[in-house]
């Protein structure tokens, strides 16, 4: 046997199902074997493999036995001359084998192989070719030298940033997500090391097969698609210290003791930084627009208030310390309570939410400014004209904002979003439909031929795929993978990087899978996907509507005895709820394994179902409760089950 193929699984369906229809597509001419070895995934991954590839070799394992333990369970079975181990979350080209093998069969003093990788936005993935984290290596990585110089041969030396991307190249690391290598090297230099549960066993692998006597090597000639690469989980301290101490354990393993120490004592101090500078930016991330919004508005309003007195009380001692210091920053918290409950603050800023946060925030200083004593009634044009500034200034804010960090804050991109489907007609058609039925929002420019003909069906074909989305400020392609191969995909995401979103629909799937950022995992247009409940809003909404209800009910707790059957289950769910560790309703809960991955919510002290419903139709009920979730909803249910709280 040729080839065998390794795939490590842990709850990503949609992803696994794309990858292994890439797989068998690249097999076709290739004596090959796949092992699929599912950690425990709990989104019947399992299921989807032995109804959708009963040709795959799937190894079900009862816990979360990591990554280097489950890539062991298949290498000891497998029979191939190479062995390649491949993330389930990469799509590979119907040539990628055939071209690994030749180049290995061609170099016989190479053991391992790594390609060239692109993440969804077609965006290359710098750790397609990697260094040995030695501790001059590692400093540069932490400090972010190798950031301001990525092309330097000594301080970018951990990316390799100063190679060709485009050229083949010895290096030192291989990536973990395909690391294709010959078999007889494994069985030299040993397996994966299960002192790694996650992180760094590529490294110590890699490393392993350079002292075998082996070469490791970056293959350009061939391109993959990897969805999650590194950059979308850097930002987590969490990684950063799982990583890091995957690096600790990388050099106690290799290093002699003097360096190790001199590795680890750099890998605690980066850590350490990198918590703090994590914390630090959380803190600020949350406070530094609100905080910009009070001094901004504090500022227009001391300047309008010290106008009013010059120019038309014609007192400078007309308004007392108390209305500067007291009145206006309360005046000041109204309007941004208001505008935060709106949706202010929200992501993407949406103008309009601003205008109704602060519109309502005067009415409600107006209206209380007339049950005032009179010594407190300032003035209520000083209201009105500062609540236009008020909201001058947040647009303002927002607007700086996001052209100094267009990362920070983003306005609302009201830019329709324009699809177009590549496929034959039917599967198109089908796609269409898909989309209908996941609720996407979307304007449909029309299909495009996977042929080079074209007809009055479709805007064009394949060849003219960039002249159309200029013509047509298309901003979407959806790829039907049954009639367009992977390699002519992987192009088109590589040639149209950051100009183009893409997707894709593996053959007889009901998931489109895709990447529209490449500081995200992926993402996916699905049956169960758009679901309200799982957005910043109505989040904040939920809970929102958890802590005014928990009030109430805490004040008319007297007349809940006549209601309640447990006054003091009751009681304590009302205090639970007040304190954010309950939410007043939930899911409903049974025995029917759910198809759907619906966002978490906390503890539920009522569930969602009014009706007797069986198993499934309970699965598709949360569904339909986290797709149209509102406030009403909420209370309706509250309202009916309030005897039971």
């Amino acid at each position: 046997m040729k080839l065998s193929i390794i795939i490590v699984n842990y709850n990503v369906k949609y992803f696994l199902e794309q990858c292994l229809l890439s797989v068998h597509d690249a097999i076709k001419n290739i004596d090959a074997e796949v092992f699929v070895v599912d950690n425990h995934s709990h989104d019947e991954s399992v299921q989807m493999v032995q109804e959708k590839f009963p040709w795959v070799h799937c190894i079900a394992n009862e816990k979360n036995t990591g990554f280097s333990v489950a890539n062991n369970q298949a290498i000891h079975l497998s029979k191939g001359e190479y062995v390649l181990l491949l993330n389930p979350d990469t799509v590979v080209a119907e040539d990628t084998f055939q071209k690994c093998i030749a180049y290995m069969d061609n170099h016989k003093n190479i053991g391992g192989l790594g390609v060239k990788m692109v993440d969804g936005t077609g965006e290359f993935l710098p750790e397609s070719k990697r260094a040995l984290p030695t501790p001059w290596v590692s400093f540069f990585k932490i400090s972010g030298l190798s950031s301001l110089f990525p092309l330097s041969e000594n301080l970018a030396k951990y990316h390799l940033g100063y190679l060709d991307k485009n050229k083949n190249h010895e290096v030192e690391v291989l990536s973990g997500a395909y690391m294709f290598m010959r078999k007889e090297t494994l069985d030299k230099c040993g397996y994966l090391d299960e002192s790694f549960f996650m992180y760094g066993e590529d490294i110590d692998l890699s490393y392993r097969i350079i002292k075998a006597g082996y070469k490791n090597h970056y293959f350009a000639d061939t391109t993959i698609i990897h969805y999650k690469g590194e950059s979308t989980k850097k930002g987590s301290i969490n990684y950063v210290k799982t990583f890091y101490e995957a690096m600790i354990l990388f050099a106690k393993k290799h290093y002699t003791s003097g360096q190790a120490n001199i590795y680890t004592s750099i890998i605690y101090i980066a850590i350490i930084l990198k918590a703090i500078q994590t914390m630090l930016f959380s803190a600020l991330k949350n406070i530094w627009l609100p905080l910009f919004d009070f001094c901004f508005s504090f500022v227009g309003m001391f300047l309008i208030k010290e106008l009013w007195e010059n120019k038309i009380m014609q007192d400078d001692s007309y308004y007392n310390p108390l209305f500067t210091y007291v009145f206006i920053p309360l005046y000041i918290i109204v309007w941004m309570l208001c505008g935060l409950f709106s949706g202010a603050y929200d992501k993407p800023i949406r103008p309009i939410n601003i205008l109704k946060g602060l519109g309502v925030g005067t009415l409600i200083l107006t209206a209380i400014f007339g049950l005032l004593p009179n010594e407190y009634r300032y003035s209520r044009a000083i209201i009105l004209i500062s609540a236009v500034w008020v909201t001058l200034s947040f647009y303002l804010n927002r607007y700086l904002f996001s052209k100094l960090s267009k990362h920070s804050v983003v306005f609302e991109n009201n830019t329709e979003q324009k699809i177009a489907i590549v496929g034959e007609l039917s599967e198109a058609k089908r796609v269409l439909t898909l989309l209908n039925q996941a609720g996407v929002q979307f304007f449909f420019s029309g299909f495009i031929n996977p042929m080079h003909q074209t007809n009055k069906n479709y805007l064009g074909n394949i060849s003219q795929i960039k002249t159309l989305c200029n013509s047509f400020k298309i901003n979407e392609l959806i790829f039907c993978n049954e009639s367009i191969s992977n390699k002519f995909i992987i192009e088109q995401l590589t040639n149209l990087s950051n100009k183009v979103n893409f997707k894709i629909v593996p053959k007889n799937s009901e998931s489109i899978i895709g990447s529209n950022s490449k500081n995200t995992s992926g993402d996916l247009y699905a049956i169960d996907t758009n679901l309200k409940i799982g957005s910043f809003a109505q989040k904040r909404n939920k809970r929102i509507f958890d802590f005014v209800m928990a009030l109430i009910l805490l004040l008319i707790a007297p007349l809940l005895l006549f209601m309640s059957k447990n006054i003091i289950t009751t009681f304590a769910n009302i205090i639970s709820v007040l304190l954010g560790t309950k939410t007043w309703i939930g899911y409903t809960a049974s025995q029917y394994t759910s198809r759907y991955q619906l966002p978490k919510l906390k503890n539920a002290v009522l569930d969602n179902n009014l009706y007797n419903l069986d198993n499934e139709s309970i699965d598709l009920y949360n569904l339909q409760y986290a797709r149209e979730y509102s406030i009403a909803e909420d209370f309706k249910i509250l309202r009916n089950k309030i005897n039971k709280i």
